[in-house]
């Protein structure tokens, strides 16, 4: 299991699992990298680059040709403003994202939840907002399909415990949601990132500070527990990615000049060959 991580070491003796750098060649650059995500059909990768200051948000994607990362492009769906939050289904058949793109030729104020299909050929289709109540008139975050069937993400609209609060959706009927306040995870600060494990039991939330846990009980979501020293670092993490085993997290933190933001990765759990390396070895690794 992912455990909150220690400053000290762990009872028995043993130093807590060690950050490491991941650092693809191709994929690593002088920017702000974060955000990734694994398409469950063909292993590619698809990611945020913005600038270093984290603006100019955009979903690029790269393709593993056996060799290395090929150098990275944006997807076929990718619309004119800001993209980001890539999310896979665990099937591969459809992708989440927000976007600051118009939508039936109304330009958006602020960010929304797409979703987009693929064809039967494999290609992605056209991308689809969300209605409402899942998007609402003010910006939404990081949306994250969980096991249970709730769609977690975060979003400042009114009704919450603070500023930016993480709620979650759930689609009774085509077209048909009930939306939720999280409120065990949410305080009077911001919560922004809802990361749900996949057996559904943890939750990793980017909110003020850094990354937190919560976990699922008998009674619904526990409050969140920060995360330890070696993760939260200096409060710039976020865009965190379990694997599929749930023992280790990819995640993106803001190491400041020259690189910018720039992925880590962090083996709670055993010291697992993941994320997938490409040909060559891992530049900086």
């Amino acid at each position: 299991l992912l455990m909150v991580a220690a400053p000290v070491a762990a009872a028995g003796g043993h130093s807590p699992a060690a950050v490491q750098p991941w650092t693809p060649a191709g994929v690593s650059s002088g920017l702000f990298e974060s955000h990734a995500a694994f398409d469950p059909v063909n292993g590619d990768l698809y990611f945020v680059r913005s600038s270093k200051s984290f603006s100019g948000w955009r979903i690029l994607t790269s393709h593993c040709d056996g060799k290395a990362w090929t150098p990275p492009l944006p997807p076929s769906f990718a619309g004119a403003g800001l993209e980001a939050d890539p999310w896979f289904t665990p099937d591969g058949r459809s992708l989440y994202f927000i976007s600051s793109r118009a939508n039936a030729g109304m330009r958006s104020k602020d960010l929304d939840i797409w979703r987009v299909d693929r064809n039967a050929d494999g290609r992605w289709g056209t991308p689809v907002r969300l209605p409402s109540p899942v998007n609402s008139n003010e910006a939404e975050w990081f949306p994250r399909p969980a096991p249970d069937g709730w769609l977690y993400f975060g979003s400042n609209r009114p009704g919450g415990a603070g500023k930016n609060d993480i709620w979650r959706a759930r689609e009774s009927a085509p077209g048909q949601w009930t939306v939720e306040n999280v409120t065990a995870v949410n305080t009077a600060g911001n919560e922004y990132e809802p990361l749900p494990s996949p057996d559904g039991r943890r939750m990793i939330v980017m909110a003020d500070g850094g990354l937190y846990e919560s976990r699922l009980g008998p009674g619904g979501w526990s409050a969140r527990v920060k995360l330890g020293q070696q993760v939260n670092v200096n409060g710039s993490e976020i865009g965190a990615l379990f694997s599929p085993s749930g023992k280790s997290l990819l995640f993106a933190r803001d190491t400041g000049e020259p690189k910018s933001g720039e992925f880590l990765v962090w083996h709670a759990d055993g010291n697992e060959s993941w994320p997938p390396s490409c040909g060559a070895a891992l530049k900086g690794s």
